[in-house]
């Protein structure tokens, strides 16, 4: 029997290799346990190289996490101080640097594996005062487990699917994936789903660093409690005195999103709801029993790095601490400039690094206690709670005394709730890039965010409308994934193939727009809706060179190719447009979607071919022998009717992402 095989064999095996704290979870998995479920340090050279603790600080829970770099020898040493965090590793003569300057698209130092083990399982929890039957969880933790590494490791993660009814994949969001595009866990994509009771072992480089999540990509499980925080250490644009832990921020419901979803697709949409926000798992819900905030708690004239992540299925957050001040210097993957600011706005998928500044800032109504309000605003017109039971943006609260009980009396600026991104002016990277100059009218392809009416699916015969961009809702086959058929010349219209020729100096082009004119039909069988849509690209970060609310004034859009905000996901403004520019360095199968499950599953997102040829090239027989693999455990799994939820049913009822 391998080692994978049953549940029994895999908790022998983590039995053995786990530190006993890390498997104590018990049944409070709606208190996050940040632990990892086994580091391996597999390259353990002897001799002299740079080790050094990475900079988090005493907030970290678990052993001091240390960054090594056995290949760079004797003559490096790290250079990231408290005073000083732009720089991270310098050779001895001063001659060589790894910093904020790095081009770290091309360059990063090669640190050492660090492995880690997951496991997919359903339980049900109680974040908020309510149980939710349908959870989904990572080794039994809700979030998942902080996976941490240094910038240059190879990360190597196995995923074994303890789940009964579900396959899963696991994607790594924001990472690019140089040359590991089958690492991406994107089922129907980049692999089959890896069948219950199988496993499978993503290996990639962390070339950048910064903060980011894990989560499923098989159709609604991440909404379902599928996802945690992942780290790469590495310098940073501003000075603080200490890390902490993730801040998860996310909207909660009480049941499965896979019960709810189907409320998106009706001609005159009704809309799935949301129940409540958590941050960290910690939360409540109007009428349940009061459950604890989460809490937090510094030293006064101490700064603080906070990673904040929203993990949210259809939540726009604006995030502030009452009295408090925050300097931004990063967002996503990028580092930028710093700026100062008293709140941030927060979309779907996107991440920022801000300093916390534990100063108080007398502003007439300094808090009696000591104590301060995290407040997690839902915005305005990017939130969808039940009615009646919209959440307290008092969501948890910062602390100048740990032994502290009481209940803050602060008050928030009056500052705007409505949905956005941060200003476009104020994320400029540390690191410039010049993007080739086009006039507006001469980018291809365009795409226009609507849902079609008519029936999408030939086997689905119910009178639903599907989110698309363009004409045509994505449709992925679980068994059939892209990279297993790089043969293909004849796509459908769910793939942008680019150019052949293209090299790692070509630039592709995507004009988004969102003509959300109130529902009115441009054809039989499309129409639009004002809705926002957090918009989110595998393999690449963007660089975003226009954004705005109106999509009819695109033609006169003045695009910023000088060192544009770059990240991985932005918000489609409703009734806006977005122009994105990304370089073609990076062969592979890229999906592009909207990050609202709701929205996704209905088919709102394509895939990105780039570079076919050279991507045939790369994926030799012995590449792709894991995911045959994992193609054979599924198409086995399927095929048995005894295996669904619900033989009679058609099995797959969405895209599949």
């Amino acid at each position: 029997m391998g080692l994978l095989e049953s549940c029994k064999t895999l908790a022998l095996y983590l039995t053995a290799l786990l530190p006993s704290s890390l498997l104590e979870y018990g049944s409070s998995s709606h208190q996050v346990t940040f632990g990892s479920p086994f580091t391996g340090d597999v390259h353990r050279p002897g001799g002299h190289y740079p080790k050094f603790p990475a900079p988090n600080g005493p907030d970290d829970p678990n052993e001091e996490f240390v960054c090594k770099y056995p290949s760079l020898g004797k003559q490096w040493s790290s250079c990231s101080t408290a005073d000083d965090r732009t720089c991270w590793l310098k050779n001895s003569d001063g001659s060589e640097q790894f910093d904020i300057n790095t081009d770290y698209e091309n360059q990063w130092p090669e640190g050492i594996t660090r492995e880690y083990y997951l496991v997919v399982n359903n339980q049900t929890f109680n974040a908020d005062g309510i149980a939710n039957p349908d959870g989904k969880v990572f080794n039994d933790s809700y979030p998942g487990p902080w996976i941490k590494a240094c910038w240059g490791d190879l990360i190597r993660v196995t995923v074994f699917n303890n789940l009964t009814f579900n396959g899963t994949t696991v994607h790594w969001h924001g990472f690019r994936q140089l040359n590991s595009t089958e690492m991406d866990g994107v089922n129907g994509v980049t692999q089959c789903p890896i069948a219950p009771q199988h496993s499978y072992t993503y290996e990639f480089r962390a070339t950048q660093y910064g903060t980011s999540w894990y989560h499923s990509h098989y159709s609604l499980q991440y909404a379902d409690g599928l996802h945690g925080p992942i780290t790469v250490f590495g310098p940073s644009s501003a000075s603080y005195d200490e890390g902490r832990n993730p801040l998860i921020i996310t909207d909660w419901n009480h049941r499965s999103a896979f019960k709810d979803w189907q409320r998106e697709l009706v001609p005159k949409p009704s809309f799935p709801t949301m129940n409540s926000v958590l941050i960290n798992g910690h939360g409540n819900f109007a009428g349940a029993f009061p459950r604890d905030k989460f809490n937090m708690t510094v030293t006064k004239n101490k700064k603080y790095l906070l990673r904040i992540i929203n993990t949210s299925v259809d939540t726009t957050y604006i995030f502030s601490i009452d009295n408090h001040e925050f300097t931004v210097m990063s967002s996503d993957f990028v580092p930028v400039v710093p700026y100062n600011v008293s709140h941030i706005a927060v979309g779907i998928g996107q991440r920022y690094h801000v300093v916390l500044n534990a100063v108080p800032l007398d502003n007439g109504a300094l808090s009696a206690t000591g104590d301060y309000w995290i407040r997690a605003i839902p915005a305005d017109g990017c939130k969808g709670f039940e009615t009646g039971n919209e959440p307290d943006e008092r969501q948890g609260i910062l602390r100048y005394d740990d032994e502290s009980r009481g209940v803050p009396t602060s008050f928030r600026d009056g500052f705007s709730t409505a949905c956005r991104d941060e200003n476009y002016t104020h994320l400029v990277p540390v690191l410039p890039w010049k993007i080739p100059p086009a006039s507006i009218s001469s980018l291809t392809p365009k795409f226009d965010i609507g849902k079609v009416s008519r029936p999408a699916r030939p086997e689905r015969a119910d009178n639903f409308s599907w989110w698309a961009m363009g004409d045509h809702p994505l449709w992925l086959d679980f068994g059939r994934p892209t990279l297993l058929d790089l043969h293909n010349t004849t796509w459908n219209n769910d793939s942008v193939v680019i150019t052949q020729n293209g090299n790692d100096d070509t630039w592709v082009y995507l004009v988004i727009t969102g003509p959300g004119n109130n529902g009115a039909s441009t054809n039989q069988t499309r129409s639009f809706f004002p809705v926002a849509h957090p918009m989110h690209l595998h393999g690449h970060d963007f660089a975003l060179l226009a954004q705005g609310n109106d999509s009819s004034k695109l033609p006169d859009v003045k695009l910023k190719f000088d060192n544009p905000p770059r990240r991985d996901v932005v918000l489609l403004p409703s009734n806006g447009y977005v122009v994105v520019a990304f370089k073609a360095d990076n062969p592979g199968s890229w999906l592009f979607h909207c990050h609202i499950p709701w929205h996704a599953s209905s088919g709102l997102a394509l895939q990105i071919l780039e570079r076919q040829a050279d991507l045939q090239k790369m994926m030799t027989d012995a590449r792709l022998a894991e995911t045959r693999r994992v193609c054979r455990e599924w198409d086995a799994w399927y095929a048995d009717p005894s295996n669904h939820w619900n033989a009679s049913a058609p099995f797959q009822d969405d895209s599949g992402i």
